[in-house]
């Protein structure tokens, strides 16, 4: 059997999609929580935190120290552990199952299999998404109102005990949207970007179109996704008053978000969103190729 027919073990993909994601959430932390924080800084009217991403994470360094960009990192590893290695290990699976003689589907089918990958891995990873985003924002709040949790299992732990066993899955359909877009913009982008600069190019060496079909991918992925991401993030951490959560759903949190603070506020953060997204974009799906590619390489 060929390299490029070799199927690889159903759990063997699902390792290897856990395992590329938290060596991309290693990378990407500091970014990840600057993105958060610039995310609801200004939310409700209330006054700018941050005028931009350095100098946000400047602040943060200052009042945290070097290792406060990391705050949040057992949530991002739980995440990862959940979301992509349910999501690359679906998608993969997919793709191999419906390609034929080593050729993948067309662009339209492999977007559906991102869609269907990107739901199930984000109905998955949603408790350690919301962990994540209370965990990175924590520090915002005043002080009286932190939560101040001490790991992602006593996130888990507490919010369970104190809000119910439902709210673990708070802002679970933006989440689900952003993650559908996610991975068309992820998965089948850089599937058919690897293909088609293997067509028009002389780039022949599968690292190097592994590399820059991930480049691709990043670009379109920070563009397409982040107002969906600002939606997840601020519904994830949105405040109960009286019983009446600050938004009814993603719609009504961009609708809010843009009468208040304008239309561009849906790309807000965009500098730390690429900053995180392209490197997360490019590690995970060269890690999860090399592990792939190395897989089918053994005899």
């Amino acid at each position: 059997m060929s390299k490029d027919t070799k199927s690889v073990p159903t759990a063997l993909k699902f390792a290897f999609g856990g395992l590329s994601g938290c060596g991309a959430a290693c990378v990407v932390q500091p970014m990840d929580l600057v993105k958060n924080r610039m995310q609801v800084s200004g939310e409700g009217g209330a006054a700018r935190l941050y005028n931009n991403s350095i100098h946000c994470a400047s602040t943060i360094i200052k009042n945290e120290g070097v290792l406060g960009l990391y705050n949040g990192l057992s949530a991002s590893l739980a995440r990862q552990l959940s979301y992509t290695t349910v999501r690359l290990g679906v998608y993969q699976g997919l793709l191999e199952q419906f390609s034929e003689n080593g050729q993948t589907p067309n662009f339209f089918a492999k977007a559906g299999m991102g869609l269907t990958a990107g739901a199930i891995g984000a109905f998955c990873g949603t408790p350690a998404d919301v962990a994540l985003v209370r965990m990175t924002v924590d520090n915002r709040l005043p002080e009286a109102e932190r939560r101040n949790y001490k790991s992602v299992f006593d996130a888990w732990k507490r919010i369970v005990g104190e809000e119910g066993v439902a709210a673990l899955w708070t802002g679970c359909g933006p989440t689900i949207g952003r993650a559908m877009v996610v991975n068309v913009c992820q998965l089948c982008c850089q599937t058919q970007a690897k293909e088609e600069i293997a067509k028009r190019t002389s780039i022949t060496d599968s690292y190097a179109l592994s590399f820059w079909g991930s480049m691709v991918a990043g670009l379109i992925t920070t563009c397409m996704s982040l107002p969906v991401d600002i939606a997840k993030t601020r519904t994830q951490n949105m405040r109960v008053i009286n019983g009446v959560p600050e938004y009814k759903g993603m719609v009504d949190c961009l609708v809010k978000t843009t009468r208040n603070e304008g239309v561009m506020a849906l790309w807000k953060g965009w500098t730390p969103y690429y900053a995180r997204t392209g490197p997360l974009v490019v590690v995970t799906l060269m890690l999860m190729d090399t592990f792939m590619s190395a897989y089918k390489s053994m005899a």
